[in-house]
């Protein structure tokens, strides 16, 4: 009996087309809906090679998908991804059948763009500081207000209307996430997290509900029940950690991590952890790529299996990235994995 061959990445067990799409559409998604699988009085012998194409890229993902059912896994969505419209429908598309294969999906999401525009509207001044944004009282209330707003909301309607359930949660919910004020720099309401409630995330999961996160944390010491701005990256990777997550996936506007950065070409598909160490002290990684690295690091460091860094402007990069031997992007493995 022909015995289904196991996920690898790079090897030569799994084609790394396993779930790309062919013909210019995506093989996820047959044109005409579940008719496009049937032979309809057309050329029969087309239309059965194209349903043999189907399954045959379903049938090369099963291992995939056995390999992560029952697992849990953290993505943080950002970037482009967030603003179109065709982009934002191919995540919530992916993360909805991610959840449907059994996968258990924690999505922590970002917002910069929708801030920067009502900052902007209100005449406010927009301050990063080593890539973290400097957020004063009213920056705060702002950012609170659109994270955990509209934004969390829009997300949840859209994953419930693309079929699943989802609960929007911040860190002020539950305890969540409790921070203290970053003090190596002068970031104003920017905090670094100290805690995270997993065990609430689990009774989401357990339910059967997509927990929606926003990146803002309960305050403590100073900020004791007040609200603190925290990176999403780092929201992912300390909820990652929490949760002893199969994999962190980081939602981004670049490929991965390039071996330069002028040449989207040089991709470098597989690292281990160490090799994060070489590429930071060799200048491979760029300015904005160091911290997104760095997150990774910290989840990998406190046992994480694998992250991942993705391009969102690639329709459908998460299902390519963990249903596909090759993948889409970079991952990132322990050095004992």
């Amino acid at each position: 009996m022909k015995t289904v061959p196991p996920p690898t990445r790079g090897g030569k067990t799994l084609a790394r087309s396993a779930l790309k799409p062919t013909g210019g559409r995506s093989a996820l998604k047959p044109a005409g809906g579940r008719s496009a699988l049937k032979p309809a009085g057309g050329d029969v012998y087309n239309n059965f090679m194209q349903n043999k194409t189907y399954a045959s890229e379903l049938i090369r993902a099963l291992p995939h998908m056995k390999a992560l059912r029952g697992k849990t896994i953290v993505v943080k969505y950002g970037g482009s991804a967030m603003i179109s419209k065709e982009l934002k429908t191919a995540v919530i598309e992916d993360i909805v059948f991610t959840a449907a294969a059994g996968v258990r999906v924690v999505l922590v999401h970002g917002g910069g763009p929708e801030i920067d525009m009502i900052l902007k509207t209100a005449g406010k001044e927009i301050r990063f500081v080593n890539g973290l944004r400097y957020t004063d009282e009213e920056t705060m209330n702002i950012v609170q207000m659109v994270l955990c707003g509209k934004i969390s909301k829009d997300i949840c309607a859209l994953i419930q209307r693309a079929g699943a359930q989802a609960l929007g949660l911040c860190g002020m919910d539950g305890g969540l996430l409790e921070a203290v004020r970053v003090k190596t720099a002068d970031l104003g309401l920017v905090g670094d997290i100290k805690r995270v409630n997993g065990g609430l995330l689990k009774n989401v999961l357990n339910s059967g509900a997509i927990p929606v996160v926003s990146p803002v944390a309960m305050g403590l010491e100073e900020d004791e029940g007040n609200s603190l701005n925290v990176n999403a990256d780092i929201a992912a990777a300390e909820i990652a950690a929490a949760l002893c997550a199969e994999k962190l996936v980081l939602i981004t506007d670049v490929r991965g991590i390039l071996r330069d950065v002028m040449d989207a070409e040089s991709l470098i598909s597989a690292a281990s952890r160490r090799e994060l160490d070489k590429f930071k002290a060799e200048g491979i990684l760029s300015s904005g790529m160091i911290p997104k690295t760095e997150c990774c690091a910290r989840a990998l460091d406190n046992g994480v299996k694998t992250a991942h860094i993705i391009d969102g402007r690639i329709p459908h990069s998460l299902l390519l990235e963990l249903f596909t031997g090759e993948g889409i992007g970079t991952l990132i493995k322990n050095d004992d994995e």
